[in-house]
């Protein structure tokens, strides 16, 4: 019986197979038929009609994707326990990689591919947090440094470190297709709110200890430090130049980002060690320090050019760098006092 059952549902499904296969068969054939009978005129207009349509939709596409978002994030972690650093990361992580659509790693045919402002403005937000999340898995989330790495740290640290460029394809390393930059960055995300959910519960570790707060101060100094002096040599040798610098803006986006999460972490920061804030009094540092990153977030000129010191044009990349020098000389004047 079971024979007769397998063998009369095989006939079904050769004769289904066929008629969709003559109904293909049929359908190639219209549409050849089709494309042989229309005219020469009616092929110039196709051929003019495609690039159009394509040049019309990454232009629509482009006024869609272009995003720069340097709103507040909004935590609150008073009642749940965990770290307002914690939330912070993943809020923003989430919100650039998963809500909205991660521009950096778009190919030619995406709107996105076409833009520059918010790929760079993007990549300067995960540059920074991807340095915050080995502070947070090195220092803060464990005791002393003497015990082992938090697991879901360890794991989001590592895939907030990926690439931001990384498409489903890299023809550069594989034929194969890979793993997507925000598929990491949303794993991230998961693995930071486990490790808050934990935090609450009482099995993870936040160390509040000065030592910590001052490594991870020290940390984002450093690499404001390297983006100033990077600032500096492109317009030392780029600045007044005949032709348009085409990199300012890159530069400056970047820069925006980066800035713009560290603000965010730094204000995060300051409800977590709030106990060590008020009793070492750098509570007034900080807070000009948090005036001075947010000077660099709010420029935002219509064109960003960079022209000569003592020129006609401004030089937004000039301006951008000493507010970016003057947050990082802040950073040393708190980290000075928590040396001591």
């Amino acid at each position: 019986m079971g024979d007769t059952i397998w063998l009369w549902l095989k006939e079904k499904f050769t004769r289904f197979m066929q008629l969709i296969g003559a109904g293909l068969k049929r359908l190639r054939l219209s549409i050849a038929t089709y494309l042989k009978n229309l005219s020469a005129s009616t092929w110039r207009k196709i051929a003019a009609a495609i690039p159009l349509a394509f040049l019309l939709y990454i232009f629509i596409g482009m006024a869609v994707v272009h995003r720069i978002d340097t709103s507040d994030i909004a935590f609150d972690t008073t009642n749940n326990g965990g770290a307002a650093v914690i939330a912070v990361t993943a809020t923003l992580v989430e919100r650039e990689a998963v809500l909205h659509r991660w521009t950096p790693n778009d190919p030619f045919i995406m709107p996105g591919w076409w833009l520059d402002n918010t790929p760079n403005f993007q990549s300067g937000i995960l540059h920074a947090l991807s340095r915050i999340s080995i502070e947070l898995r090195d220092q803060i989330g464990r005791s002393r440094g003497s015990s082992a790495t938090d697991d879901d740290l360890n794991a989001a640290a590592g895939n907030l470190a990926k690439e931001p460029d990384r498409w489903v394809v890299n023809f550069s390393t594989s034929l194969l297709p890979t793993t997507a930059s925000e598929t990491y960055y949303a794993e991230a995300v998961k693995q930071l709110r486990h490790y808050n959910e934990r935090l609450a519960a009482g099995d993870a570790i936040f160390d509040q200890r000065a030592d910590n707060l001052l490594a991870t101060l020290d940390r984002i100094a450093l690499d404001l430090g390297d983006t100033s002096a990077s600032i500096d040599e492109h317009v030392m040798n780029n600045a007044g130049g005949f032709l348009p610098d085409t990199l300012a803006d890159n530069i400056f986006y970047h820069t925006k980002g980066q800035a713009y999460a560290y603000k965010e972490v730094l204000v995060a920061l300051k409800q977590d060690f709030a106990e060590i804030i008020a009793t070492r009094d750098i509570a007034n540092i900080y807070q000009e320090l948090l005036l001075s990153l947010s000077a660099v977030v709010s420029l935002d000129p219509f064109i960003v050019t960079n022209g000569a010191k003592d020129g006609i044009l401004p030089n937004h990349l000039a301006t951008q760098g000493f507010y970016l020098l003057r947050a990082r000389t802040q950073l040393r004047e708190v980290t000075n006092i928590l040396l001591k």
